[in-house]
């Protein structure tokens, strides 16, 4: 999965994480409310596996620049 992939995959899951412990408390649900939390955590695991991702890009990118120029 890529960076971007994963972020944004990362954001649905935090949002539909966020709303089903809403609705969980709301209705007094806390199977619906745990399993929303879950995956808000998943989600922001996810996000930050894209944006590790993103950082060795970025590393990787800088140090063929600096091989290519010598």
């Amino acid at each position: 999965m890529s960076a971007i992939s994963d972020k944004a995959k990362g954001l649905a899951n935090q949002a539909s994480g966020k709303i089903k412990q809403d609705v969980g408390k709301a209705i007094g649900d806390e199977k619906l409310e745990a399993k929303g939390a879950g995956q808000e955590v998943r989600g922001k695991v996810q996000q930050t596996v894209g944006n590790a991702k993103s950082g060795v890009k970025n590393v990787a990118d800088k140090v063929k620049k600096s091989v290519d120029d010598v």
